[in-house]
């Protein structure tokens, strides 16, 4: 994890690869739960016996998913210290490039592509975010995280 004590330090990483997460096992009972609170129920995700005769060979993560995933990421990416708040602001884009079978360990590239001051000190913050799974050569997904932070 990388910590900074203000959003200042931040501004100038614009460009730059700022951190990596935690890795995180992505389980079949995580599966089920995302499943059930969404409604979307469909076999590739939560019947382990006909995922297996699938594309795949197993049931494989929702790709929305992966994608909410996110937010914890960031937490364990980056920590600043003087920020009281964060508030996701919505996602420039998304792609889903790859399945996330189940029982991967996945992780987040972080790179900083925008910073903004807003009124009162907050900033808003654009995270390039490559989510990759482990033993895998290409990314799980790839999006762009709008943050705003205040102190």
């Amino acid at each position: 994890m990388k910590t900074f004590q203000t959003l200042n330090e931040l501004e100038p990483l614009v460009g730059q690869s700022v951190a990596t997460s935690d890795w995180l096992t992505v389980t079949q009972a995580q599966i089920d739960l995302f499943a059930q609170a969404t409604g979307d129920h469909q076999w590739i995700h939560t019947d382990a016996q006909r995922a297996a005769q699938g594309p795949f060979g197993t049931t494989i993560a929702h790709g929305f998913l992966t994608l909410s995933l996110l937010p914890r990421f960031l937490e364990t990416a980056v920590h600043i210290e003087q920020v009281r708040m964060g508030v996701n602001a919505g996602l420039n884009k998304v792609r889903f490039t790859a399945p996330v079978p189940v029982n991967s360990r996945l992780r987040a590239q972080l790179s900083l592509q925008a910073f903004q001051w807003l009124d009162g000190g907050a900033c808003q913050m654009v995270w390039g975010v490559t989510m990759e799974c482990e033993g895998q050569p290409k990314p799980v997904c790839v999006a762009e995280a709008v943050v705003r932070l205040y102190p």
